[in-house]
């Protein structure tokens, strides 16, 4: 039978979090149809999460529903002026064609790892979940979310991981099957072929670990819901099929890739943060390599492309645009958060 999880929702159904896609009106909406709403913080800083957190925490506790906030854990590299040169090298044809003069592009991380500051932030909400991805912050940070009841749930992509997760403290695995899209949730080892798919991961975990699983990566409808609870998941977290709802803030280029069948596979590249995501093809990705060590490391390589990717879009064209996606896009068709819920757990 699977593990309880403590403050369980009415459905188990998990709304991953997508930073850069989604605010706190995506996780509102599956919340209020009785899922676990989250809410992405790797992007945000500490005002952007407060003034997101004024938002979520008064709905939520209205509808007495729990709800999640995720952050990345990583470190920021030191600055690599040798990489940065080889990977504007790698752009420069880029540069050129779009008239961009890469002297004027500044460098720097497009996302934020969990720090004092934003857990300062977090104590004055109590968020009753807190989810990492890479692994869990220095023990001092993780001591300060659980003095409040949190239970903290982190990304696991092999076995190692999971148990190392529980052996450091966390209340849930997330079992992260490789079909799922975004980012790689590893953190033990780069080699993304010690990485499994859901079904083959999920029982293993499940045999592995004493506390609940989360089953996530290529489940986008009941079938697959079902399917995993069946293999001893507490609930499913599931996150390319919420692109396409009216409460995500998913661009209109990307939810047309999403739900075009020509699009083209969904692939793993670190073109695009400068660690393994997966994400449908483009130019960038068919021209340069999806997986090219000339991306620095990460969060640094977003920076140099940002011009890019402005340029491309405001054209019609997702050349340079991270087109998150799973493996399995078949979900992408209903517009309604509340609806794919429900539609998710059978009901």
């Amino acid at each position: 039978m699977p593990k309880p999880v403590w403050n369980a929702t009415q459905l188990p159904i998990v709304q991953a979090p997508m930073a850069g896609v989604q605010r706190s009106r995506l996780a509102a909406a599956v919340a209020g149809a009785g899922g676990l709403g989250s809410l992405p913080g790797a992007m945000f800083d500490a005002a952007g999460l407060r003034t997101e957190l004024q938002t979520l925490a008064p709905l939520m506790a209205q509808a007495g529903a729990p709800y999640n906030v995720n952050f990345f854990v990583h470190q920021t590299p030191a600055p690599d002026d040798a990489a940065e040169a080889r990977w504007r090298a790698r752009l420069a044809p880029y540069f050129a064609e779009h008239g961009i003069d890469p002297a004027t592009v500044p460098a720097g991380a497009g996302r934020q790892p969990f720090s004092a500051q934003i857990a300062e932030v977090l104590e004055e909400f109590k968020p009753p979940i807190v989810s990492f991805h890479f692994g869990l912050p220095a023990p001092a940070l993780l001591a300060r979310v659980k003095a409040w009841g949190a239970q903290v749930w982190s990304s696991a992509t092999t076995v190692a991981e999971a148990l190392w997760l529980q052996q450091h403290g966390a209340d849930v695995v997330i079992a992260q099957g490789l079909e799922a899209g975004g980012h790689r949730g590893h953190f033990l080892s780069d080699d993304l072929a010690l990485q499994s798919g859901t079904m083959a991961l999920l029982p293993q975990i499940v045999d592995a670990v004493s506390v609940p699983v989360v089953a996530a990566g290529g489940i986008a409808d009941a079938r697959g819901v079902q399917a995993a609870l069946a293999l001893g998941a507490t609930a499913v977290q599931v996150g390319t099929a919420y692109l396409c709802c009216d409460e995500a803030e998913t661009s209109a280029l990307h939810r047309a890739a999403l739900r075009d069948p020509e699009a083209g596979a969904a692939v793993l590249t670190r073109l695009f943060t400068g660690r393994p995501a997966r994400g449908i093809v483009n130019r960038l990705m068919r021209e340069a390599g999806a997986l090219s060590a000339d991306a620095p490391a990460f969060p640094t390589a977003t920076a140099a492309l940002a011009p890019l990717r402005a340029k491309a879009e405001a054209q019609g064209r997702t050349d340079f645009s991270p087109l998150w996606s799973g493996q399995n896009r078949s979900g992408c068709g209903e517009p309604s958060a509340a609806r794919l819920t429900r539609a998710l757990a059978g009901l």
